[in-house]
């Protein structure tokens, strides 16, 4: 989703800035809002959802031994959490629309997007457009930041505390304890660079909420602007941050990257890497799920007894 707002909603603002017209119209202004905000619930849900599972790894009593999630779990969850960012989503659609003003210095028509429902929707659906614009502030604020921020801390509280109260610390000492660390540092991080970048817009929204009447168009659109470019900005840290703090999954980016450039050739030096690489990989854990630690099999001596 990171990858779908840089590569289509980040030409379409800049095309706006540079040229003062709205690529593909009315359409953009309906469909960039609404992928930015599916992006915010994306990651807020996300983030819920790593924040459960590494507090039910914390609270396994077998944790070392915890099987890999299947792929089919997995999909479903994903499914879920961006069948449900979208759904939630879907009030953009019909809040935002295409206006156009005259530059009252250059005399140059200028497009803009404004917030305002179109009085051609039903009465029923106009109510509930309109009720969601006045309450689009205080959901912003509750669901897309105070929600992943509260939830990641009392999970994490919960689950030091968790460890901190087990009697068996013997059980997830070694590397199962330092990869455990790594992955809840991989979310704290995620958490704090969507806090940082989440802030000004719910600072703006507030304040234009209160202070709407004294600002100007000018400003409102630069603060608009702001917003966009944090938001652009988190969904290009978020990816590198991943590769950076998730030694598994950079590894196994780095290995598809050189594979790609090599052409795949048939080289042996190349193939007894690429295996020890897979070995390495899945001796270590994935990036939010355990695997299980298993043993190698027996080497038998050919022409011994033993």
């Amino acid at each position: 989703w990171d990858f779908l707002i840089l590569f289509f909603c980040l030409p379409v603002v800049i095309f706006n800035e540079i040229t003062k017209k709205r690529l593909l119209g009315d359409t953009s202004c309906r469909i960039v809002p609404f992928m930015e905000v599916s992006s915010l619930g994306v990651t807020t849900f996300s983030l819920c959802a790593l924040g459960i599972d590494r507090f039910h790894a914390a609270t396994s009593p077998q944790a070392s031994t915890r099987p890999i999630e299947q792929c089919q779990s997995i999909i479903a969850k994903l499914a879920v959490i961006w069948v449900g960012s979208m759904t939630l989503s879907v009030p953009e659609l019909l809040l935002w629309q295409l206006a156009q003003d005259t530059s009252p210095v250059s005399g140059v028509v200028t497009d803009y997007c404004t917030m305002k429902p179109s009085p051609k929707l039903p009465e029923s659906i106009y109510s509930l457009v309109l009720t969601y614009q006045n309450a689009r502030m205080w959901w912003y604020f509750g669901c897309y930041f105070c929600l992943p921020v509260l939830f990641t801390v009392s999970c994490q509280l919960v689950t030091r505390r968790v460890r901190g109260a087990d009697k068996k610390g013997e059980c997830r000492a070694g590397k199962h304890g330092q990869c455990e660390g790594h992955l809840n540092c991989t979310i704290i991080a995620l958490t704090v660079v969507y806090g940082l970048c989440a802030t000004p817009e719910n600072v703006c929204n507030i304040v234009v909420a209160y202070m709407s009447p004294e600002l100007s168009k000018q400003t409102l659109d630069l603060l608009n602007l702001i917003n966009q470019f944090f938001l652009f900005f988190k969904c290009s840290v978020t990816p590198v941050l991943l590769l950076c703090l998730c030694r598994p999954l950079g590894q196994a980016f780095m290995d598809c990257c050189c594979c790609c450039c090599e052409g795949c050739g048939p080289d042996a030096a190349s193939g007894e890497g690429s295996a020890d690489g897979k070995l390495k990989t899945e001796m270590s854990s994935s990036i939010f799920f355990d695997k299980p630690r298993e043993t190698p099999p027996p080497l038998l001596a050919l022409g011994t007894p033993c």
